[in-house]
């Protein structure tokens, strides 16, 4: 069983973001031709069920929110439906700010913004709360995978149009053989880990 990581408290020795790569490199599996044929999956859902490795990957996600000294510089976490939820609510605990979750349209309640994106056929909305992100806020936005970049945008535009900013963006894995960077010009990323 591997040891749980430390805390940034604990000094610089500690790398989270290294501590998350093994851990990802570990508990992530490849499951071929799903959910069609051609496409090779990424499966967190073992990794979800590690604790050492949920932990891992929660602080090396954390790490963008953060200065060099551990001090979170952020003001809210948004989290992607839906494998982002699970790891962006998990990130602001460690944080110690609110979690936000950006939705696909017709899913909450209150007066949203939407912003619509396009997808390889077709488009599609997403949607955040009008008085989820306070006006001048710092949010770190977290999601499990940067592909076309499409979500991403969508999410930083939703953000800014709360009159929020966005600090940087915090990915589990990028895909390198897409395009994803390119449709997020100068916003910071951090990405664990690049397949």
């Amino acid at each position: 069983m591997t040891p749980p990581p430390t805390s940034p408290a604990d000094g610089p020795a500690h790398d989270p973001a290294a501590t998350a790569r093994e851990a990802l490199a570990r508990l992530v599996r490849d499951v071929p031709d799903f959910p069609e044929p051609g496409v090779l999956f990424k499966d967190i859902t073992p990794l979800l069920a590690d604790h050492a490795g949920l932990r891992a990957v929660v602080d090396g996600l954390a790490a963008a929110g953060r200065d060099a000294e551990g001090r979170p510089v952020v003001d809210a976490v948004v989290g992607l439906e839906a494998r982002g939820f699970v790891l962006a609510a998990p990130v602001a605990l460690a944080l110690g700010v609110g979690f936000v979750p950006v939705r696909k349209a017709g899913k909450l309640p209150g007066e949203t913004h939407e912003v619509a994106y396009a997808l390889e056929y077709g488009e599609a909305v997403l949607q955040v709360h009008r008085d989820a992100v306070a006006p001048g806020a710092r949010v770190l936005v977290v999601d499990d995978v940067l592909a076309t970049g499409g979500t991403l945008a969508a999410a930083r535009a939703l953000v800014e149009a709360c009159g929020a900013h966005v600090h940087a963006a915090s990915l589990l894995m990028e895909i390198s053989a897409l395009p994803g960077r390119a449709a997020l010009g100068d916003l910071p990323l951090h990405v664990l880990t690049t397949v």
